[in-house]
């Protein structure tokens, strides 16, 4: 850009008298030969435009105000005429209508509101410009300032003066819209941006017309940085105020230090007025900004100092406000940007990976626990970020967790409860939304309320996310279904831990070991090698195994379930234990072990029990073309061949055939015709789930289409008509009315209600908690065997643990009503009158007020002869020190151990007949003597009772088995107490959170076989209730009783005996499931079976899924998924599958069963004897006892006379009574070792 800058060179000789100069001179102003500087143009431009202003709305105020008073005068007079006249009505309406018109000003004024007002967006639109505009005026000033203060500029020439020129036209054109949108003119010409405006944009112009440039006072429009966070604000960047506090302190800061720089660069470059100037320095505009600096500091090296007196007068100010502003502001400024949050951004998604966001009660122990079950080694490539977000910084340890695992783990600080912060890590694009709950919280209420809050701020914001939230009380799920977005059918999931923790322990009365079996399938272990032979070895190759879910290979399609269970496990090495059904309606539910009559469709899912998740992919892979040969699994790979299906009426033949047991041409239930013409090509038939009688009546209805008109007879055969279970009364393919000898029969009475309206639990009208109530003495001389004792803790103010969800797996409708164990609750009457309010509709539930640490009240419910004593604490939660939150479970463990008993008194009391507690009815097989002739006699010690302790801290479970060796440091999975089932912690069901994840039907599957059989239905009930309901008997209902429950099967005796010494797992496997539809999965040894040693301790362990050569010894107990058996509640004096405990060596294991096959002749003879004694005791009894029973159709007695028992009836009785059932009658195993 062309400039004038040579310097002009004045002749020495003249002389110039200071008196008589009136135009200053300097040296720098080349500009005419008289050497003249127009500073003072520039500046009075300014001075005239500021103070003639205010001059004029001064005088226009003054005028304004005479003006009002006199017209006021005038007014008064003219009204009180108007009064006077009569006229003044008319008048003061024309006047209020004129009053009301809107006049042009009042319109111009707010169209000039609206323009520059940040409410709008042409108002926000403008104010930005005027600041960006601002910001450029101030970098061509930045520019300008290596120039002189003042010097000669033509405007033509000049680009940054035509660009200042524009940018002040626009800056006088707003300031003219600001001066009419203003109401108060006078403070509007005193603002800070007014006088910004009239000592910058005037001198422009003076600029242009004398063809000169002054820098002068345009340093002062860094004053518009002041406004730089309110224009931050009206874009919508700044959000939080502390962010708002800080670019606010910072713009505040950054302008004054600004401004007055340039003030010095003025004067310093300048000089003295009074001096001539003659006392100017060179000084930079920069070199300004840092004297400026170690000003306000008072540091002051030197180097740079002010030389003219206006100068250092302005330094003398400077120094006692910028000093000020140094000390309060930059701490302040520190201070902020020191306590921003370290977690404050937000998370960038990665294309073509998945991320969730886990939020709640965010921990050490929590987060490490879902770590390493998420980004476990086992499941396939985890392509999943996990984003955690939390109001609380993490500790040290957390974040150190957290940069471990930094490739897969982020941290943000912030609440699901701001939206702002869901934003922040993209919880629109996430794939689910994981909750943790706090579980060791004094408040489980509060916490489930803080939970379903959270729930309800991420549906709020994004109701397509997928939550999968953790829940403390049960009675709180029902909360989760108000919310409108919630819906199970889109994968959200409430893992309540009170209900699978009750459910879990409740399943342990019934199989001992289970809690166990089940935790360690759906948690992630790492296989441990252990080359020693101990017990440990095997139990570790069992917890390598999880579960699984993989869709089955197109080869199984049209067969059995038993029978693609039976070749999965033989040659696959997986484990079948159920599949997801899809019925006609295309409905999907979860089958467990359904059983002959269901056939597998195309696309069927499977649930398997297997080591890792790549050996279930064989069920997927698995061609009989291609691997019908092959003997070693790990080749089992995906073929290229195009697999050849084979004919659906094929399959369907084969899988009716296997039911029947017989050849394809020797199959009853085919018709003759059929049977002839096998090999004749035929047409496909669609398939679904059907039993045998509908496989018939297909193939009937093919021979139809072949104009035959020969019809197949229907024949039962091995349970061939059961229902499937947990299904829909949609899908089942039989009548329950059409079962021979079936006790549903009995059941179809329209006046009793035995179950609930579901039909999935035994039900009873409600009782008072009075009549349920036992007193020492009456608990002492009632009959209490085979039962289950639950020792409870806690008092008035204790939380509730929901005993509801404990009943309710034992009151499953599955078992028969004899076969339901009596559950006493020893505790404090004031807690359970609390809980009674969800118990009072099952039966055959007992109360024995006291303590579980009295011996007194342990010894009155015969805990010697229970099948299970469950020690449960509702007070855990209100200790802070971790060590003893479970002081009162351990220690009412440790009594039970300790305790001794008298062994005569325990047989006389577990055979005598004439004391009944409240709610059993004496007539039902569990009291009756064939009951007696199949218990085994009561344990001596207490070490030997079967117990399961409910611990919160996982370290206590070192105080909990004595003899064991144990580190304190151990986890819990590995501790011999929770190997053995004796111990269950809460924690181990954090391992369902990430299990859900990645298949929500693990979590049915598991609900499925914990909870006995609750339903989406009956979850609904409860929340409109709180109750049960008791619903009378139809054949929906009753058919809703036909499924798979858990029980233990013996070994030493019955049909497998021959296995059970020495023999082979797999051959046990094959033979059960073909013979009984029984499914086994698990075995419950005795600790040091593997010594072979005759004194052995009777502790036992669990060994999930064995493999096929698994030696058995004859002292195990098997885990197996047990069909339901129609006939075994026709008789009442037959023995059904029932679940009551066998003992081994002096200890009791429950739900043992074991199938006989003859009668043990020197039992039946030491039984004889003792039933005499027994009835000779019983004849010298003559007392009247009070009891009540809780069986739906008695009424309650109040005395009753006691009897002798009849020893004849108890010795000729058969265990084959019920000759009608396909399986032999279980009976209790008794272990002689």
């Amino acid at each position: 850009m062309p400039k004038n800058r040579e310097r002009f060179s004045p002749d020495p000789s003249i002389q110039i008298s200071k008196m008589n100069v009136i135009i200053p001179f300097s040296p720098d102003v080349p500009c005419d030969s008289n050497g003249q500087r127009m500073w003072w143009a520039f500046l009075a431009s300014s001075m005239v435009t500021f103070f003639g202003g205010l001059f004029i709305i001064l005088l226009w105020r003054t005028l304004k105000y005479l003006w009002t008073v006199c017209c006021h005068c005038n007014a008064k007079k003219k009204e009180v005429h108007r009064i006077t006249t009569g006229d003044g009505i008319k008048r003061a309406d024309k006047d209020d209508a004129a009053a009301s018109e809107v006049g042009w000003m009042t319109s111009v004024k707010d169209w000039a509101g609206v323009m520059i007002s940040a409410q709008t967006l042409t108002g926000r639109v403008l104010v930005v410009l005027v600041f960006a505009l601002s910001i450029g005026a101030l970098v061509i000033y930045f520019i300008d300032s290596s120039d002189p203060i003042e010097s000669c500029q033509n405007f033509y020439k000049d680009f940054t003066l035509q660009i200042d020129m524009a940018f002040n036209v626009f800056f006088l054109l707003y300031f003219g819209l600001r001066f009419i949108a203003a109401n108060d003119k006078l403070w509007f010409w005193l603002e800070v941006n007014s006088v910004v405006d009239f000592f910058t944009v005037p001198p422009v112009f003076v600029s242009v017309y004398l063809n000169r440039s002054w820098l002068g006072l345009r340093f002062l429009r860094a004053l518009r940085l002041i406004q730089f966070s309110e224009i931050l604000q009206f874009l919508n960047i700044l959000k939080t105020s502390n962010s708002i506090k800080l670019v606010n302190l910072c713009s505040i800061f950054i302008s004054t230090w600004l401004t007055a720089a340039g003030f010095i660069h003025l004067v310093e470059n300048s000089g003295d007025p009074w001096e001539n100037f003659q006392n100017s320095q060179a000084l930079s505009y920069w070199e300004c900004v840092y004297l400026l600096m170690v000003t306000m500091s008072t540091v002051g090296y030197g180097d740079v100092y002010a030389k003219t007196t206006l100068g250092r007068l302005f330094m003398v100010f400077f120094i006692l406000g910028g000093l000020a502003m140094f000390a309060s502001y930059v701490p302040e400024i520190i201070e902020l940007i020191g306590n921003r949050k370290k977690y404050g951004g937000s998370y960038s998604a990665v294309n073509g990976r998945k991320h969730i966001v886990v939020c709640g009660h965010i921990t050490l122990e929590s987060v490490s626990n879902f770590l390493k079950d998420f980004l476990h080694k086992d499941r396939d490539d985890v392509n999943v970020e996990i984003v955690f977000l939390h109001n609380i910084s993490p500790n040290l340890e957390l974040e150190a967790l957290f940069k471990r695992h930094f490739t897969q783990v982020e941290f943000y600080q912030g609440s699901v409860l701001n939206p702002h912060d869901l934003a922040r890590v993209k919880i629109e694009s996430a794939d689910a939304c994981l909750i943790l709950a706090n579980k060791y919280c004094a408040d489980p209420d509060a916490e489930d309320a803080s939970n379903i809050m959270r729930v309800i701020s991420i549906k709020n914001y994004h109701p397509k996310i997928r939550i999968i939230t953790q829940m403390l009380q049960y009675h709180n799920k029902a909360h989760l279904l108000n919310i409108p977005s919630w819906t199970w059918k889109e994968g959200d999931d409430a893992i309540c831990l009170a209900e699978l923790k009750l459910g879990f322990i409740a399943q342990s009365c019934l199989a001992q070991g289970l809690s166990t079996m089940l935790a360690n399938l759906f948690s992630m272990r790492s296989f441990i090698k252990i080359e020693e032979d101990t017990w440990q070895k095997y139990y570790l190759e069992g917890v390598a195994n999880e579960m699984y879910t993989e869709y089955l290979s197109s080869a199984f399609v049209g067969l059995s379930f038993p029978v693609i269970c039976e070749l999965c496990y033989v040659k696959l090495k997986l484990l079948l234990i159920a599949i997801e059904y899809k019925s006609d309606q295309r409905e999907s539910s979860t089958l467990i072990n359904p059983g002959n009559h269901v056939k597998m469709q195309e696309g069927t899912l499977g649930f398997f029990i297997a080591s890792d998740a790549k050996e279930v992919k064989r069920a997927l892979f698995y061609c009989k073309a291609c691997h019908d040969d092959i003997t070693d699994p790990k080749r089992i790979k995906k073929c290229g061949c195009k697999k050849s299906k084979m004919p659906a009426y094929k399959k369907m033949r084969l899988a009716c055939c296997f039911d029947c047991g017989r050849s394809e041409r020797g199959c009853s239930c085919m018709p003759v015709n059929v049977r002839c013409n096998m090999d004749s090509p035929q047409r496909d038939i669609p398939l679904s789930a059907v039993s045998v009688n509908d496989c018939s009546a297909t193939l009937r209805a093919f021979e139809e289409d072949h104009q035959s008109a020969l019809s197949p007879k229907k024949k039962q055969r091995n349970g061939g008509m059961r229902n499937s279970p947990n299904s829909s009364p949609k899908i089942m393919r039989h009548d329950p009315l059409l079962i021979p000898g079936s006790e549903q029969i009995e059941s179809m009475d329209e006046n009793v209600k035995k179950y609930d309206s579901t039909g999935m639990f035994h039900w009873c009208p409600s009782k008072d908690i009075e009549k349920v109530i036992l007193t020492r003495s009456e608990a002492a001389m009632t009959v209490l065997s085979g039962h289950v004792v639950v020792c409870i803790f806690g008092d008035v103010k204790s939380a509730l643990i929901g005993l509801r969800n404990f009943v309710m797996p034992l009151r499953a409708s599955n078992f028969h009503y004899h076969e339901l164990k009596h559950i006493v609750f020893v505790g404090s009457l004031e807690y359970l009158k609390r809980e009674w309010e969800t118990l009072h509709n099952f039966p055959k539930v007992s109360i024995l007020p006291g303590t579980p640490l009295s011996r007194a009240d342990l010894r009155a419910v015969n805990i010697n002869l229970c099948d299970m004593c469950v020690i449960l604490s509702a007070n855990q939660n209100n200790i802070d020190d971790a060590s003893l939150q479970d002081k009162e479970c351990i220690l009412a463990s440790l009594n039970i151990k300790s305790m001794l008993f008298d062994d005569s008194i325990g047989v006389l009391q577990a055979n005598s007949q004439g004391f009944t507690p409240p709610g059993m009815d004496r007539s039902s097989p569990e009291n009756s003597p064939v009951h007696g002739l199949v218990r085994q006699t009561s344990v001596t010690t207490g070490a030997n009772i079967p117990i399961i302790t409910e611990l919160v801290n996982d370290s206590n479970v070192q105080f909990l088995d004595q003899d064991d060796d144990d580190d304190p440091d151990t986890e819990l999975y590995l501790t011999q107490p929770f190997a053995c089932g004796t111990a269950f912690a809460v924690s181990v069901l954090d391992s369902l959170m990430s299990a859900t994840y990645f298949n929500d039907n693990i979590l049915t599957l598991i609900r499925t076989l914990v909870t006995g059989g609750a339903t989406p239905e009956l979850e609904g009930l409860l929340a409109e209730e709180n109750a049960l309901r008791g619903g009378y008997s139809t054949p929906q209902t009753l058919a809703n009783r036909d499924r798979c429950r858990v029980a233990q099967l013996a070994l030493y005796d019955g049909p497998f005996a021959d296995l059970g010494d020495g023999g082979c797992y797999g051959d046990l496997f094959c033979k059960a499931l073909k013979t009984y539809n029984m499914l086994c999965f698990g075995i419950y040894r005795l600790r040091d079976a593997h010594l072979n040693t005759q004194s052995q301790c009777t502790k036992r362990y669990v060994i999930t899924n064995p493999p096929y050569a698994f030696e058995l010894v004859p002292s195990d107990l098997i885990f197996c998924l047990m069909q339901f058996d129609h006939n075994a509640g026709q008789s009442r004096t037959s023995l059904s599958h029932s679940s009551h405990s066998s003992h081994s060596s002096s200890k009791k294991s429950s739900s043992v069963h074991s199938i006989p096959t003859t009668n043990r002749t020197n039992r039946t003879k030491s039984r004889d004897s003792r039933d005499k004694q027994n009835a000779t005791w019983m004849n010298r009894v003559g007392q009247e006892k009070t009891r009540f029973t809780d069986e739906p159709e008695n009424t309650h007695l109040r005395t009753i006379q006691i009897k002798p028992v009849n020893t004849l009836a108890v010795t000729q009785v058969s265990p084959y009574k019920s000759t009608n059932s396909p399986i032999p009658p279980i009976r209790e195993a008794e272990d002689e070792c």
